[in-house]
């Protein structure tokens, strides 16, 4: 028998490509015009309107991120009349390279949209054609550069990822250009084949269903004469009806199939081409939803839509058309697919609210899940604010990539940090992208984890990344899998019909408590220093803009600037994808990200320096104005006055070799090596440094991941390092000292200073970064014995384990945290502060003297070489530093603090009462707006920020109507806990609930 497996499979091989190469018959050559549009791409007008040279078959064409516009001409021949007829154009597809090089779309001469060309889909169907007839199409074809070398996911480091480097030389050549017949009954056959042969590969080789399958195949073959395949196609059919009209077991998994096509916003190409991709996308989905009655297709990312609407009206008609149809359907509810890990707590609040309200606004549609299938992990916030947005389930598929454990579940509910739970599944297909392969099903049926307690999963499937989407082939094999002996069941349904069928069915679904930590991709906390550094300071504009505007408006009846608002957030979200803000796109991306943030910045700097100046009123009074949270966590001091004088002055004093920094809250001691060898917080007189230790020690680590540079860390870079403690100088300086250190081709000036009247120690770091594959880290061993560190995250904090007990445990190797990373023991802690760092190592260590101290590492800076091969290079400037005895509280005091400082303004010198204050401890005001609706109403975003039950009294500084609790996107929400009182609401909140408030204005 297995011989004969052997020669049916080997027979079976060989028809499949004869008949790839008989389903187009009777092909003629077309007539080929070509126009290369000088530099970016041209409105379609123009394109169209452009003076077309002669091209032919063979020529090269496509210069890396060019244009050439194709006119296709031809008249239909006698043996085509009466036939279907297809334009068969081929750029220099590379089938293996889908959606990552040539892609093209297809226009008449009116300028409609017909279909997208993509390796895998390179035919346009002309019609049922009358002899004589003239066809007459345009093609705009993008030829991007291939960046994956190899096989899989090959990086390398390439020029081509940048314009400004890439070069002009052509690229591609064309293949072909012709009109052929489409022999309908050939195509049917390779489907039945090709759908019988991958579910025999699955089978065991004791079940009988394979032989079954088998042998209907090798009779089907007998039937097939290859010298007239169209001719006998049927006949050969004829054979497979049996086996192909079996019904599959009564216990056979179900999956519902989803169209699909997951585009990044930007990552090997700009963020320009992700506009195109998504009309070629979707022109190809409308064409097949034309064919194929039967295909859904879920389309997440609401600035997707928008693109489609601004720049291609056209498509986005059809688009608009189908969503009504309850066809394509918008899934995620959020503005991009964005990172989760660094996005700031307001930022994702956002993200649900700009994609929601949009969805709702332009379509009529409300999501109900949260769909982010290729993110690198997963924030413990996020339960929360899905279910604020009036959202229901979560959808991820990328923790299959974890290296180091397997998640035990594929669907399940996730409790988040509040104690929400959200319905949850990973698709077991382990793809985002399938193609509906015998093996793709057969995997997701195999691999389920909760079979027998479940029966159902989700299999989106679709080329992605501009490969076009679901294909005619897709949807054939869904039919023929749809009831099939052998096979899971293959239904093409809608994503909500999937979740709720699921979730009635798993009604005990387990929990998973905590953040989904993604055992890869650690290094994307890191790269791209200056994007994250641009996100970090945007998010916090952002505040300050909304705070003080909103302020002005009510307190003086300055106009409110909510349409450049509206526009900025929307900016600053589309970076917050998950390949710009993460640092994993080509040189480009950034490029554009970091100048994006440097227009951001002056915007939201202008518009916050009118609303003071608003508030400040004319005069010669120097006036502060605070945005951060006040002197205890509790308090909310939002607003401004005359600048006070100094508590205490800072002291800069010789010792021995080194100087001593005292502000009469901390007091350190910077040695000749410019190192920090004593933090003292003067309350309690402790030191914070472990004995024999320093602080503020820059280590410098290879960094050659074995996979993905950009994304990775791995573990074993840890095991080799270079302490740099040689200082070229270390001077005293108005109010601190200043170290620099030269290492390889770098330099980096360091500041230490003592704030005047904060408890931290400063260090403000300045490095010209000149190194390639090497990780900097700066870290404080402190005298703090624990088995957890705490971070923050959005709206809240994570406990972390600094132990590798289990696998679990020491996957976490490197971790992510927004402002902040405290560890503490019973009585004392200390924490570490940052503006731009979200990266992280925390370890034990041996103390001398006996016992273990904690060592929390910064990581400043990396130097991957792909996608972007000058990655970081060049100047940075960060700060962070260290707050000895620090609480909790204490930690996200100096965490807005040192991402908040005080704004100096001249100004009468009135007192600028808060717009609201909070009276309560641990309750924190992320957010402070005027509502979305433009009523004028105030919308307060508060948390509780402890992890801890606590009550609050918020309070309105200006005549207050009514208030209510509100979801994300400002609609009522029965919130308990709320209570209105007399001028404001009195809160009972649970531990990290987040609750927002809208105040209407007396």
């Amino acid at each position: 028998m297995h011989d004969d497996r052997r020669l049916i499979e080997g027979r079976l091989r060989r028809t499949l490509q004869r008949l790839e190469d008989a389903v187009w018959s009777a092909p003629v050559p077309v007539d080929l015009g070509r126009w290369d549009a000088p530099g970016e791409p041209v409105p379609v007008a123009e394109g169209l309107a452009a003076p077309y040279a002669p091209a032919r078959v063979g020529e090269p064409w496509g210069p890396p991120w060019g244009t050439t516009w194709w006119r296709v001409r031809a008249e239909v021949p006698e043996q085509h009349a009466g036939r279907p007829v297809d334009l068969r154009l081929d750029l220099g597809f590379d089938p293996l390279r889908t959606g990552f090089h040539v892609e093209g779309l297809v226009y008449r001469a009116d300028g409609t949209p017909v279909k997208g060309l993509n390796p895998r889909n390179q035919w346009v169907r002309v019609s049922d054609a009358a002899a004589g007839e003239v066809v007459e199409l345009f093609v705009e074809s993008a030829s991007n550069p291939l960046l994956l070398g190899g096989g899989g996911f090959d990086f390398r480091p390439s020029p081509l990822g940048d314009p400004e480097t890439a070069g002009r030389e052509p690229m591609y050549r064309v293949v072909r250009a012709e009109l052929a017949v489409f022999e309908q009954e050939v195509w049917e056959l390779q489907q039945d084949l090709e759908v019988l042969g991958q579910l025999a590969a699955e089978l065991e080789e004791s079940d009988a269903r394979r032989w079954q399958v088998l042998r209907a195949v090798d009779r089907a073959l007998d039937r097939l004469d290859t010298s007239d395949i169209a001719g006998t196609a049927a006949r050969a059919r004829a054979e497979l009806e049996g086996v192909l009209s079996d019904p599959a077991r009564a216990s056979a998994h179900r999956i519902s199939a989803v169209g699909h096509a997951h585009i990044d916003s930007a990552w090997l190409w700009p963020v320009r081409e992700t506009v195109r991709k998504v009309a070629r996308t979707c022109s190809n989905v409308l064409a097949l939803m034309d064919e194929d009655p039967d295909l859904v297709y879920a389309m997440s990312s609401a600035q997707q839509f928008a693109w489609l609407k601004e720049h291609r009206p056209e498509v986005w008609k059809g688009v608009v058309e189908r969503v009504r149809e309850g066809r394509l359907v918008p899934v995620g509810g959020m503005w991009v697919e964005s990172d989760t890990n660094m996005p700031g707590g307001e930022a994702l609040a956002r993200q649900l609210n700009h994609g929601k309200r949009f969805f709702l606004d332009e379509l009529g549609i409300e999501t109900r899940e949260v769909w982010l299938p290729d993110s690198f992990g997963y924030t413990a916030a996020l339960p929360q604010l899905i279910a604020l947005s009036a959202s229901q389930w979560f959808l991820t598929q990328k923790i299959s990539w974890n290296t180091t454990n397997r998640f035990p579940h594929h669907s399940f509910r996730w409790e988040g940090l509040d104690g929400t739970r959200i319905f949850t599944h990973f698709p077991p297909a382990d793809t985002y992208g399938s193609e509906v392969s015998g093996a793709e099903v057969a995997h997701a049926a195999r691999n389920f984890s909760d079979k027998g307690d479940a029966t159902r999963s989700l299999l989106p499937f679709g080329w992605g990344d501009g490969g076009g989407g679901p294909t005619r082939e897709m949807l054939a094999r869904a039919k023929r899998l749809r009831d099939l002996d052998g096979s899971p069941r293959v239904e093409v349904e809608r994503p909500d019909a999937f979740f709720e069928q699921a979730e009635a069915e798993y009604p005990d679904a387990p929990v998973w408590v905590g953040e989904l930590y993604l055992e890869m991709h650690r290094g994307t906390y890191t790269s791209q220093a200056k994007t994250k550094q641009g996100n970090r300071r945007s998010e916090h504009l952002l505040r300050e803009a909304e705070l003080w505007a909103s302020t002005a408006t009510v307190r003086t009846g300055a106009a409110y600037p909510a349409e450049a608002l509206d526009r900025i957030w929307k900016v600053v979200l589309l970076l917050q994808f998950h390949d710009i803000l993460p640092g994993s796109s080509i040189g480009w991306v950034h490029r554009e990200a970091v100048a994006d943030y440097e227009a951001v910045a002056r915007e939201l700097t202008t518009i916050i320096e009118t609303a003071q100046a608003a508030l400040a009123g004319e005069g010669d009074t120097e006036m502060v104005f605070n945005a951060s949270p006040g002197a205890r966590a509790g308090v909310a001091a939002l607003g401004a006055g005359p600048r006070s004088a100094d508590d205490a002055e800072v002291e800069v004093s010789p010792d021995g070799d080194g100087w001593v920094l005292s502000n009469g809250l901390v007091r350190t001691v910077v040695d000749a090596r410019g190192l920090l060898t004593s933090v003292v917080d003067t309350a309690t007189g402790r030191e914070a440094l472990a004995p024999g230790s320093v602080g503020n020690l820059l280590q410098l680590h290879p960094d050659t991941p074995v996979d993905f540079d950009a994304w990775d860390v791995d573990a074993y870079y840890r095991r080799t390092w270079t302490d740099l403690t040689e200082a070229e100088s270390v001077t005293p300086v108005d109010g601190g000292v200043r170290v620099v250190r030269r290492f390889g081709d770098s330099t980096v000036t360091q500041v230490v200073t003592v704030p005047v009247g904060e408890a931290r120690v400063d260090v403000d770091t300045e490095v010209d970064w000149r190194e390639r594959e090497k990780i900097l880290k700066a870290g404080f061993d402190l005298d703090v014995t624990t088995d957890r560190s705490t971070a923050e995250v959005q709206f809240g904090h994570v406990h972390r384990p600094t132990h590798t007990n289990t696998s679990w445990d020491a996957a976490k190797f490197e971790i992510c945290a927004h402002r902040w990373v405290h560890v503490g023991e019973p009585g004392y802690g200390a924490a570490v502060v940052n503006d731009s760092t979200y990266g992280h190592d925390v370890s034990r260590r041996d103390r001398d003297g006996g016992g273990t101290t904690t060592q929390v590492r910064l990581s400043l800076l990396r130097a991957p070489q792909s996608p972007d091969p000058v990655a970081d290079l060049g100047v940075h400037r960060m700060r962070y530093a260290v707050v000895p005895g620090a609480g909790i509280a204490d930690a996200i005091r100096e965490g807005y603090r040192v991402n908040l400082p005080l704004r100096v303004v001249w100004g009468s010198g009135g007192v600028v009462e808060p717009l609201v204050s909070v009276d309560g401890g641990g309750v924190v005001v992320e957010a402070v707006k005027l509502a979305d609706d433009g009523s004028g109403d105030v919308v307060v975003r508060l948390y509780e920020s402890l992890g801890a039950r606590s009550a609050a009294t918020v309070r309105a500084g200006f005549e207050l109507g009514g208030v209510e609790a509100v979801d994300l996107i400002e609609r009522p929400l029965e919130t308990a806990g709320v209570e209105p009182v007399e001028g404001g609401a009195r809160l009972t909140l649970r531990p990290f609930q987040v609750v927002t408030l809208r105040l209407t204005r007396g």
